[in-house]
């Protein structure tokens, strides 16, 4: 795969499954680079044969849920520049009928069982900011008193003035009389602004249900219709941990009640909450943190059930220290009393199904990574990712997926897709380490590229991975392994680098790079380069700091001196502490800015000015300290852009990031196919 060739990245979202089990309907997004942006409609896909259309022609439609009558496919559209709007249209196709307007958009909804409303998450922006206010840009706006550690996120900035509520609406007649806006004399005042289809009446008026000073999140009706559920933080401490509850409160109105979380010393992080259909019982995910509410590091997200009779009475199916839902966090229904869940292991994303009796079933395992599911009590459907396909949807049959989709075939009709080869190499003290070896083409010998995950508390896996087939189409071996701290292998596993990053996930690091060049004969030895970002970015620092072995590194969004990042990290108030410790000593010892004078390796370090989670002030001293070393290193800066770069970033700036990635390897490892530019 070669840089300008993301836009053959074709990704699929949660399906979505006909009532009668006969079609299904899904969001296929790809990057558009004319566009500049992502870009994608709704298909639908009947699942007998496969049989595809598209569905909807806007600029980017996702996710899409049927109707529980089935008449209609309810779902987010979002229009260049715009924010996402919820959208109703026939199930059998039509034009589609919007049905909010919100002025930072919609996030997640829910429809009633009787399909006649919508509940739906919206950040509602404080007077004066975001627009709100004619005139008054974000520069203008008055300043902020801040007075909590939870003040802004990562790709949403600040938070406390746009708090995320629920709300209700009436799901629109989509054959009535279209709207046809008044002119002339006729022509209401203040037909701009904040919700200004809602005051015309273009669009159905919302019912705002919640109103506390805190994100309202993952709304999801009752069995009944007459009650939502939603997760929220809420409790007096809301602002000093990460405990989170599942609240219900009446569609009417009122106060909302506290479900979760009901006594004892264990605290949840709870989430995803989903009644079962039967109606008596809540299932949704949470992870223990310890009486502290704090203490997250590396802990599994398990599956718990509450009878609805009685709260109190909640209680654990899953084993957290074998079992982790913590990747794709959604419940899928499944049958009157079971549910569908999503493992992360060993590289794998299964799909399971439970029971509120606690009876789990393996429904898909083996090399690939499922993250979206759909059932009707009998047929199942799935979204998944595998080595060849960035994104297709199929059905569970027999124990085994039948593809109903080839939306990744220009993907590999137009590139090279590199094999994924699993091994697994002892470390110093035995521990096995897993991961997977790409080649590129050609006998060899070829540069080796040890390329490292975020998280730490993340995994490679069977997924399509464009880096490592970027680079692997340049020629380049590139090693991808899962070194203690990762998930997908147990607890015990992944909490063994807390207050010890640096120590046993560097010599796992360090030791698959030197099984793979035993194993390997095409490999070159002399020819190394490290990179990564996040934890990825600050293992590859720690690593150039204690070793001396490669030629090169790249430096990318790095976590980099833990005592400025819990002053100026969206999560530092509570992540370094957890992760490395409080003892100033026994932190420098695991600070890549502390060792920062025995770096010697050239280091190109990249970083996006809108970063909160790794702030770019982590990398403008990690580029100055090494320049005044005297050590080789360039800092490569993407304005307007996040933590989520490389992931979900401009298709442009990802393409420029790949293009600049590419050039600093063929300046210090170049290949044929990524040849060193004179001068």
């Amino acid at each position: 795969m070669k840089p300008d060739q993301i836009e053959l990245l074709t990704t699929t979202g949660a399906p979505t499954l006909h009532p009668d089990g006969t079609r299904l309907v899904v969001a296929a997004t790809r990057p558009d680079l004319r566009a500049d942006s992502y870009v994608g409609q709704l298909w639908e896909i009947t699942v007998d044969g496969g049989t595809r259309r598209r569905l909807t022609r806007g600029f980017r439609d996702t996710a899409p849920r049927y109707s529980p009558d089935g008449e209609l496919v309810l779902f987010l559209r979002a229009a260049p520049e715009g924010k996402p709007q919820l959208f109703a249209v026939r199930a059998t196709g039509g034009e589609p009928v919007q049905v909010t307007d919100q002025p930072l958009g919609v996030s997640r909804f829910d429809i009633s069982p009787d399909s006649r409303t919508v509940v739906f998450a919206a950040r509602v922006p404080e007077h004066g900011r975001y627009g709100t206010l004619d005139g008054v840009g974000a520069g203008l706006e008055d300043p902020r008193l801040i007075t909590h550690y939870k003040y802004r996120m990562n790709g949403l900035g600040y938070v406390t003035d746009k708090r995320s509520q629920l709300f209700t609406v009436s799901v629109p007649d989509v054959d009535a009389e279209p709207f046809v806006p008044a002119v002339g004399r006729l022509k209401q005042q203040h037909t701009d602004g904040p919700r200004a289809l809602e005051d015309e009446g273009a669009v159905p008026k919302a019912t705002r249900l919640t109103t506390a000073d805190a994100d309202h999140l993952e709304p999801v009706f009752s069995v009944d219709g007459r009650r939502v559920f939603f997760t929220a933080a809420l409790q007096p401490d809301a602002d000093s941990t990460l405990v989170a509850d599942v609240h219900v409160i009446d569609v009417d109105g009122g106060e909302p009640h506290r479900l979760t979380n009901q006594g004892g010393d264990i605290r949840l992080g709870c989430g995803a909450p989903r009644p079962s259909a039967d109606g008596d019982s809540l299932f949704f995910l949470a992870s223990d943190l310890s009486p502290s509410g704090l203490d997250f590091v590396a802990r599994n997200t398990a599956l718990y059930a509450l009878p609805l009779a009685d709260p109190r009475a909640a209680r654990r199916l899953t084993d957290p220290e074998t079992i982790d839902f913590g990747d794709v966090q959604e419940i899928v229904p499944d049958g009157p009393d079971s549910v569908l869940v999503f493992n992360r292991a060993r590289g794998m994303g299964e799909l399971l199904r439970v029971s509120a009796g606690g009876v789990s079933e393996t429904l898909v395992t083996g090399p690939a990574v499922v993250d979206g599911a759909a059932s009707n009590g009998t047929t199942v459907v799935v979204s998944y990712t595998d080595p060849s396909t960035s994104g297709d949807v199929a059905v569970l049959e027999g124990g085994s997926l039948r593809t109903l989709s080839d939306f990744s075939a220009a993907l590999r009709a137009s590139t090279r897709v590199g094999e994924l080869q699993e091994r697994t190499y002892p470390a110093p003290d035995g521990t096995p380490v897993h991961g997977w070896v790409v080649l590129p083409e050609g006998e060899g010998p070829h540069p080796v590229l040890l390329v490292i995950h975020g998280g730490p508390f993340a995994q490679y896996g069977w997924g399509y991975f464009d880096e490592a087939q970027v680079y692997a189409a340049a020629g380049y071996a590139v090693l991808l392994c899962n070194p203690r701290g990762a998930s997908g292998y147990g607890q015990a596993h992944a909490r063994v680098i807390k207050e010890a990053m640096g120590t046993v996930d560097l010599d796992d690091v360090l030791a698959y790079v030197d099984g793979a060049l035993a194993d390997f004969d095409a490999l070159d030895s002399e020819r190394l380069g490290v990179m990564g970002g996040s934890y990825g970015g600050y293992l590859t620092a720690w690593t150039i700091a204690n070793d001396h072995r490669f030629q090169a590194a790249i430096v990318e969004r790095g976590y980099l001196d833990p005592p400025s990042f819990v002053g100026s990290s969206d999560i530092g108030w509570f992540f370094s502490e957890e992760y490395t410790g409080t003892d100033p000593a026994h932190v420098a010892g695991q600070n890549p800015f502390a060792r920062i004078a025995d770096v010697r390796t050239p280091a190109f370090v990249i970083h996006s000015e809108e970063d909160l989670r790794c702030p770019i002030e982590q990398a403008q001293r990690y580029y100055t300290a090494l320049k005044k070393l005297g050590v080789e290193t360039e800092l490569l800066v993407f304005p307007g852009e996040t933590h989520e770069l490389s992931r979900s970033g401009s298709p442009w700036h990802r393409r420029q990031r790949f293009e600049h990635i590419l050039r600093w390897w063929a300046r210090y490892l170049p290949t044929t196919a990524n040849p060193a530019v004179a001068g």
